[in-house]
């Protein structure tokens, strides 16, 4: 096909545009073509079906009648014509956006052209930046170990007064002015003492009962309740009819050999203390590495293409939508326990991913001016250790996981090394300058707008694979994490271990009697809690105030997060109403 580019201009946002000339022959063969196409489906008087000449096909319908079918035809070897003679590294795909018809023949095409930007940054050697102290503190360890011991603590029947940590099975009725209200009774309900899953006073009211006993509870509904209870006086009548206690392992060297693959409780917590020594020290060396990095981005000068930010987003909204079904939610019902309207969300998302394109692309040019090359050993180490992580197959990882995604990946991880092996690490942070995301944020959006705040959950595929908890309460955060061959990896990986999970805290709320809800309640509470305390359709509790769940961390043998670092981690937002209603 004979095409020339007519012109060539620069556009903003990283564009192009092209003006094709399709001559007056190659348009007509291919008016010609779509003549062919269609004359049996043309009506001419006179005329057979398909027998019409195409000259007296135009003039009765026009002369245009033919001419989106031979656009369409033409257009697949305009826009590869387009890309293999315009010389420039493109991003995404052509795309026409205005066509001139002749009269005297041919066509010209403008095409649209986003074009890889050409980078340039300040210093990246010699920065400074804060580097967290790595450390764990002994009421840590602790902590851990109690939360195993609980794990691990027997059930028996106790008899004696109830006690905070005890389980009632109780029977109850609430009464509002003398009369029982709607689903304010249950009986055989197992309430764990000191949960403050019932409104405030019922649990500490039941402390001091001994199984048979009976007793009035005078109880006022919280004025920050559902409209149709808020303060008013309840008198529930409530019967303990069983206690039942926790009995703790004692705390000893044969604990330890039960709950772990060590001998002694002080070896026991050493490795405990290892273990989240090493979490601590990896996680100071990526925030480290995060502010370094955040701090060249400040320097980034580029004409980034929309369409590479749209990638991104696209990207990071997938794996949020896929993060979030993993757990039995529907992402709309999600934003709204969260109280995010979709346009907050999608503003946040916008932000943070045209951050991490801008992170990425500065890591690139350093790859570049550093000469980072990866070798075909290099990838087939890569290949191995996923391998060995995930337990699958070479052949089918390499068929999953693109290769030039994989190579772009190992550079961009070198290249952040090459910053923090150059960098000098603060004790502090500097006084005289914000943190280097809050600066980045302010160059993206504007001052006006209040963007969501940004959990501490990098975009990254592994982290959104491998994590075995729900996504954050906010949208995910644009603070950098580079990519490895893992991530990519995960990506094509089925996530079993994450479903698993999200399986096991699906039964295990089941088996549980749920607070019903106000709308308000659940907008405040966490997504833990959501994943591990589905509501029934039928419970009948005058549960008012929801807790966030007990984090639920492994065996110290197996576990990658312990119960110490889930306490770190931002907490499960409550509901400072503590509404509830009835079930």
């Amino acid at each position: 096909m004979k095409l020339i580019i007519k012109s060539s201009e620069k556009k903003e946002n990283g564009i192009v545009e092209l003006v094709v000339e399709v001559s007056t022959e190659e348009f007509e063969a291919a008016m010609n073509d779509a003549f062919r196409k269609n004359r049996n489906q043309i009506s001419v008087p006179g005329f057979r079906k398909g027998k019409a000449p195409r000259k007296i096909i135009e003039t009765m319908y026009g002369a245009s009648v033919f001419h989106s079918d031979a656009l369409d035809n033409i257009m697949p070897s305009v826009l590869s014509f387009v890309q293999e003679e315009s010389k420039l590294n493109l991003v995404g795909f052509p795309q026409a956006t205005d066509l001139d018809i002749k009269k005297e023949g041919g066509v010209d095409v403008t095409i649209s052209l986003s074009v890889y930007p050409e980078v340039n940054i300040g210093e990246y050697k010699g920065l400074s930046a804060y580097k967290p102290v790595a450390e764990v503190l002994d009421s840590e360890i602790d902590s851990e170990i109690a939360g195993i011991r609980l794990r691990n603590a027997r059930i028996e029947k106790a008899d004696r007064p109830a006690i905070n940590g005890d389980t009632a099975t109780i029977d109850f009725e609430g009464f509002i002015d003398g009369e029982p209200f709607e689903d304010g009774k249950d009986e055989d309900y197992d309430l764990e003492l000191g949960s403050n899953t019932f409104i405030p006073g019922f649990e500490e009211k039941i402390h001091g009962m001994t199984v048979g006993e009976e007793r009035d509870l005078d109880l006022v509904f919280p004025e920050d309740y559902n409209e149709k209870y808020a303060g008013k006086p309840v008198v529930f009548k409530v019967k303990l009819k069983e206690l039942k206690e926790k009995i703790l392992p004692d705390l000893d060297d044969e604990f330890a050999m039960d709950v772990s693959e060590f001998d002694t409780l002080e070896e026991y917590k050493a490795g405990i203390k290892d273990r989240i020594l090493k979490i601590r020290q990896a996680e100071a060396e990526q925030a480290f590495e995060n502010a370094l990095v955040e701090k060249i981005a400040q320097s980034f000068d580029a004409d980034v293409p929309d369409v590479m930010v749209a990638e991104q987003y696209d990207n990071a909204v997938n794996s949020f939508t896929q993060q979030v079904t993993a757990y039995g939610m529907d992402p709309g019902m999600y934003l709204q326990m969260t109280n995010t309207t979709p346009e907050s969300f999608r503003d946040n998302m916008v932000s943070a991913s045209k951050r991490q394109v801008k992170v990425m692309l500065c890591l690139e040019k350093i790859a570049e001016l550093e000469g980072i090359e990866v070798s075909e050993e290099d990838l087939e180490n890569e290949y191995k250790d996923a391998s060995e992580r995930y337990g699958m197959e070479i052949d089918k990882l390499k068929e999953s996981a693109a290769k030039d995604s994989i190579i772009r990946d190992i550079k961009m991880r070198r290249a952040a090394k090459v910053v923090t092996d150059n960098a000098i690490a603060l004790d502090a942070p500097p006084e005289d300058e914000p943190p280097a995301e809050e600066a980045l944020a302010a160059e993206d959006e504007p001052p006006a707008e209040e963007a969501l705040t940004a959990e501490d959950e990098p975009p990254a595929a592994e982290a959104l694979a491998a994590e075995s908890e729900p996504p954050a309460t906010e949208a995910p955060a644009a603070e950098y994490e580079p990519a490895t061959e893992e991530h990519v990896i995960a990506e094509a990986t089925p996530n079993t271990e994450s479903e698993a999970e999200a399986a096991k805290l699906e039964k295990t709320a089941v088996k549980k009697p749920a607070t019903k809800k106000t709308e308000d309640a659940a907008k405040a509470d966490a997504p833990e809690a959501a994943a591990e305390k589905q509501p029934k359709p039928t419970a009948k509790k005058p549960a008012a105030k929801k807790t966030a769940p007990k984090a639920d961390s492994d065996e110290a043998s197996s576990s990658v997060e312990t119960d110490a670092e889930a306490a770190k981690k931002p907490a499960a937002k409550k509901s400072a109403a503590k509404k509830s209603e009835p079930d």
